[in-house]
């Protein structure tokens, strides 16, 4: 088809609303080249109608096809449907104001490989895609150069000359009728077959969409039934897996519970065994013991008899000793009464009376002059002659005499020795206190204690 000057291309998209865009065919060149994106069209798949608008904005041909889009809003650069050659070679389709259109789509294609990039428009009242384009194409939002109503005028070369038997109408009036008959059954027929081509084009439109349809909801249900059949036999993977896992369990089970019964076994003969053992080691160390012990029993059971047969030796010696001792001392002391009583007195006596004064010299008491009536009493117990001077008695007086020559603690340790801590010395026998006196601070307020003073 030759595309006539005042003739404009135009490119519409389609969304579920309507048209949603509209452009010239250059710009729809420059978006194919990639001089322009379509953001808003990005990753999809856009349903496009290529139109042919006459100067009166009228559609005489359209073609409706599919273009995709990238990521980015470009448009698909393997895209090439020849729009122009389909729109030129495709047939007629419904009148849309300036007789029927030229129609290129899914269901009316000269093309058959071009078939599948085409898509059927809706004829669905309310819906209708010829009527949105119609209305769209006369809003004129492209901004179209419109051309004015004129009456038409044919051509001279197009005039032919009638024969000359017709020249002269025989009845003008039955000719007219006849003639608008003719015409009102030419447009009444064209008119039904239009009306049969788009009931025939949306049944064909209705078939598609159904047989789309059912190929969705065909293709829907293989996937549900492959996924099932995959959760299926997932779902089987895992119950055989599970069993196996079960039966692996199970086996360790039985293999640990077999290997604690031999350990408890193993571990109860050892705890026999080292019982046993103990018991065996204990009766042996009892054994040794009890004939160590009655070995070192008899022993010492000997030794203490060789010791006591000593003491015994001993005894008996020193009490023969003892015996022999106080035997010669009594013989000692009478010799020495039989002295005394045949030369003392006398002598003292003489020795008194040419003047001699007999002193004895005690600590605390000083020196003593003795008179000779005393020298007897005196010289039976110097000690208590002493004591009686100083006003105390005899044994205060000697424990006095111990202070005096060594002032230290007369208490006994634990251990059996004497304290010896040292102590100030008491000067005068009167002031001496029995266990005060000749005791250390701790021992006096033991003795304190122990006899509750």
């Amino acid at each position: 088809m030759q595309i006539k000057p005042q003739t404009v291309e135009a490119v519409l998209f389609f969304n579920d609303g309507g048209v949603c865009k509209e452009m010239l065919y250059p710009e729809f060149e420059a978006m194919l080249d990639g001089v322009v994106s379509m953001l808003e069209f990005a990753d999809q798949q856009m349903r496009v109608a290529y139109v042919l608008v006459n100067a009166r904005l009228q559609i005489r041909a359209a073609v409706f096809f599919y273009l995709d889009f990238n990521e980015d809003g470009s448009a698909d650069s393997g895209w090439n449907i020849p729009l122009r050659s389909l729109a030129e070679r495709t047939g007629r389709g419904p009148d849309l104001g300036a007789g029927p259109i030229r129609l290129a789509c899914r269901s009316q294609c000269p093309v058959s490989w071009h078939q599948m990039h085409l898509w059927d428009p809706d004829l669905t009242p309310g819906k209708n895609h010829f009527v949105m384009l119609r209305d769209r194409i006369k809003r004129n939002q492209l901004g179209l150069l419109v051309e004015e109503e004129a009456p038409q005028t044919l051509p001279t070369e197009r005039l032919q000359m009638v024969a000359e038997d017709t020249w002269y109408a025989p009845d003008a009036a039955k000719q007219a009728a006849t003639r608008r008959t003719e015409q009102l059954e030419k447009e009444q027929r064209l008119k039904a077959a239009q009306l049969i081509k788009q009931q025939r084009l949306r049944i064909a439109s209705l078939e598609q969409m159904r047989e789309a349809d059912l190929a969705k909801l065909r293709d829907l249900a293989a996937q549900q039934q492959a996924t099932l059949q995959n959760e299926i036999t997932r779902l089987r993977g895992q119950l055989l897996e599970r069993e196996q896992q079960t039966v692996n369990l199970r086996a360790q089970l039985a293999e640990q519970a077999e290997g604690f019964q031999k350990t408890r076994e193993e571990m109860s003969q050892q705890l026999r065994a080292v019982e046993q053992n103990s018991r065996d080691e204990a009766d042996a160390a009892r054994t040794r013991f009890n004939t160590e012990l009655q070995v070192q029993v008899a022993a010492a059971v000997a030794e203490y008899k060789e010791q006591i047969a000593i003491r015994d030796v001993e005894l008996a010696y020193r009490n023969e000793l003892d015996a022999q001792l106080q035997e010669e001392i009594e013989t000692l002391q009478k010799q020495v009464g039989v002295l005394a009583e045949q030369s003392g007195d006398r002598v003292l006596e003489r020795l008194s009376r040419i003047g001699v004064v007999f002193m004895a010299y005690h600590p605390g008491a000083g020196h003593l002059t003795i008179a000779l009536q005393d020298m007897a009493r005196y010289q039976e117990n110097p000690l208590a002659y002493a004591a009686a001077k100083c006003a105390v008695s005899e044994e205060q007086y000697g424990k006095w005499v111990q202070h005096y020559q060594q002032p230290s603690c007369v208490a006994s340790l634990s251990t059996g020795e004497r304290c010896n801590m040292p102590l100030d010395k008491v000067d005068s026998p009167a002031r001496f206190v029995i266990g005060e006196s000749n005791c250390c601070a701790r021992h006096r307020s033991q003795d304190r204690l122990r006899t509750g003073s």
